[in-house]
């Protein structure tokens, strides 16, 4: 029986052209997806891991590359190869490898045969996002997770978040990723911050800042005040003649750093005027009225 030729360009879905990353990157890909370890007693799995397999071999390799490419003048298609056909053989050696490879390769094998269910492959890293509060990111805390496997197997972890991360960086938890097949190491797992919204608090880095409404006479004459901070509420003096917009800085009131110090916090006056005043009080800023000469629209009065 004639042995068939195998198109290992389209066994791994890639270009005749592709380059040596592109090849790995298709056969990692491949590879995981029908290992036997991942896909207990599918006998459809094995088979297709072996072409698999087979085909890295060949293409992972220049020199059998170079060899193969020679062999694509076969006239049987465009590019000379087939997957199977009627009449042809599909046997397989113990070592996985097709009658086709022993005729056009004999025994010259690559790295000792990556061939059958014994081949050896790391687990691949695992890339999640972990959403965190504010406050969470500030005093670090310990939050359980579920991933779900390449196998679709769900795996819970719980996940100690330390301290001082800040948004968009990663925790690596090593070996808490995919498993490797026969033995391999597993992979790690990386868990990508993204520090949620607050509702009164904005994130500037290691700082944050806080709108702060205070009334007219407040910001006129001076008044004390208390202002909410990560961990509690804190009095501020807000000085005599300060204006709408003005920023305040409470020190070391920010987020907690990984070595130890902490950020700024940062308090942004909101001047606000009630919204329905009594008859006493609009009587009050009548008078006020009559008797100011301040005109904030005239650059030379001190106005913005």
């Amino acid at each position: 029986m004639a042995v068939a030729p195998k198109d290992y360009y389209q066994v791994l879905g890639v270009s005749r052209t592709a380059t040596e990353d592109e090849i790995r990157k298709e056969y990692r890909s491949l590879a995981r997806q029908h290992h036997p370890d991942l896909n207990p007693g599918k006998k459809s799995s094995e088979d297709r891991f072996k072409e698999i397999n087979e085909a890295y071999e060949v293409l992972s390799d220049k020199e059998k590359r170079a060899h193969y490419d020679q062999l694509g003048t076969d006239p049987r298609g465009s590019n000379g190869f087939h997957n199977n056909g009627d009449g042809y053989s599909e046997e397989h050696d113990a070592d996985g490898f097709s009658d086709f490879f022993q005729s056009a390769f004999g025994g010259r094998r690559a790295r000792g045969g990556r061939g059958g269910a014994s081949f050896r492959m790391a687990g691949e890293d695992v890339n999640a996002t972990i959403g965190l509060t504010l406050e969470e990111a500030h005093r670090g805390v310990v939050r359980s997770i579920r991933l779900a496997g390449v196998t679709g197997q769900i795996k819970s972890l719980d996940v100690t978040i330390p301290s001082g991360v800040r948004d968009g960086s990663a925790i690596r938890l090593a070996g808490q990723g995919e498993p490797g097949t026969d033995g391999a190491p597993a992979g790690d797992l990386y868990l990508h911050v993204e520090i949620e919204p607050h509702v009164l608090f904005q994130l500037l880095g290691d700082d944050i800042q806080v709108d702060l409404p205070v009334t007219p006479w407040e910001a006129l004459l001076g008044a004390k005040v208390n202002v909410p901070t990560l961990d509690n509420q804190v009095e501020m003096t807000i000085p005599a003649g300060s204006q709408a917009g003005q920023r305040l800085r409470l020190r070391r009131q920010g987020l907690q750093k990984r070595d130890g110090g902490r950020g700024d916090e940062y308090v942004k006056l909101k001047i606000v005027v009630p919204p329905s005043p009594t008859a006493r009080e609009k009587e009050l800023f009548e008078q006020l009225a009559a008797e100011s000469r301040f005109n904030p629209r005239d650059p030379l009065a001190g106005g913005n």
